[in-house]
């Protein structure tokens, strides 16, 4: 028996070593490969910069990012059998749900099919990167009632999606925010579906697998979901001379307000810092503050009231909600970003594979004796 029980949902246990992401708590810090996010942020990185280093451990020289840059671009379209996952799914499904779906879909058709080997695991990390946007696409479409639009070969990756999603090129100061959030939302170290998919890699099942896993965990409300519930919360609350009884009542009832609250952050997520500002920018570029007013005033009480920060999920649903993203979309966007920091784990577990088999403290009977069902 162990002589120390514990902890609760794992806190604060190491359970590996990576070189992907540092995140420190302490100072509100979050690095990519020993990249500040902020000094991305302000060199305007893109997306596909990010990916290259979570990939490959460093930045690409500009032969390198435009080498995978074509291929991203040259693999954007899905195999029809995929796209008829979405079309066909059922009206209730969560979107999340059909593109759990869509990709284990997606996974039978890949070219490199079951192949294990370094260079076609990291074709695949290409191909998931660039279909999954497709599939978040459709899915937002299709649940508008309009048909899927074809993915296009002469815009980077944040800006097709938009086009693809709206069927006309966007803002380029919403296409901007896009490659921001993508950033943003690239990685975020063991969290529960960088695990996931780490847990199923290490039992060497295919990258398919695994990534299915991690859409799975990043489902739940606890985890992606809560930004779809903040923006539920501010759509109730309604208009800004509203808010501060709300939240107030909210308190006093004991109640959950999702987006606040980090298990590793004590001090301001980072990401949120870039998000506050662009909840507040697009708010006033599409004419319409009353959200990013409604949601400072929640968060100034939330740190009056029980010492939270807003993280990453609080101010990430005005914003997608400014630039037009449909609610239900907002946690496949956040799928469609992580998904390079998913495969860059998969691609590191498999590196230095050793299967995770973690111990429980067991807490129940013993030593029970077995009772015939007739006499019991």
């Amino acid at each position: 028996m162990a002589t120390a029980g514990p902890k609760a949902g794992l806190e604060d246990v190491v359970a590996g070593d990576s070189q992907i992401c540092f995140i420190d708590g302490k100072e509100g810090r979050l690095v990519y490969r020993g990249y500040d996010i902020h000094d991305l942020v302000a060199h305007d990185a893109t997306f596909e910069e990010v990916a290259y280093l979570l990939w490959h451990g460093q930045l690409p020289t500009r032969t390198e990012l435009e080498a995978l840059d074509r291929e991203m671009r040259s693999q954007r379209a899905v195999h029809e059998r995929v796209l008829s996952i979405v079309t066909s799914a059922p009206k209730h499904v969560h979107p999340m749900a059909i593109l759990r779906t869509a990709v284990s879909e997606a996974g039978l058709y890949d070219p490199d099919g079951e192949s294990m080997a370094a260079d076609a695991n990291l074709r695949k990390a290409t191909r998931l990167t660039a279909q999954m946007a497709t599939i978040v696409a459709a899915i937002g479409r299709v649940a508008a009632g309009q048909e899927p639009v074809a993915p296009r070969d002469d815009l980077d990756h944040a800006a097709n999606f938009l086009y693809m999603l709206w069927g006309k090129e966007g803002d380029p100061k919403d296409v901007r925010d896009m490659r921001v959030a993508l950033i943003l939302h690239a990685d975020h170290e063991l969290n529960a579906s960088t695990f996931a998919a780490r847990v199923t890699a290490a039992t060497l099942a295919d990258m398919y697998s695994a990534v299915v896993s991690a859409i799975g965990a990043l489902r739940g409300p606890l985890h992606g979901g809560a930004n779809e519930q903040v923006m539920r919360m501010l759509l109730s609350i309604g208009s800004v001379d509203k808010a501060e009884g709300f939240i107030r009542q909210a308190l006093a009832e004991k109640q959950k307000i999702m987006g606040f609250g980090h298990r590793v952050y004590k001090t301001e997520d980072p990401r949120a810092t870039h998000l506050r500002q662009m909840s507040r920018e697009a708010g006033e570029r599409h004419g319409e503050t009353k959200w990013h007013e409604m949601s400072r005033i929640v968060e100034r009480a939330m740190l009056e009231e029980k010492k939270l920060y807003a993280n990453v999920d609080f101010y990430s649903a005005s914003a997608y909600y400014m630039m037009g993203l449909p609610i239900d979309l907002f946690t496949p966007v956040f799928a469609m970003s992580r998904i390079s920091g998913w495969t860059a784990h998969i691609l590191e577990q498999y590196a230095n594979n050793r299967i995770i088999r973690p111990r429980a403290e067991y807490v129940g009977p013993e030593r029970l004796s077995y009772v015939p069902v007739a006499q019991r």
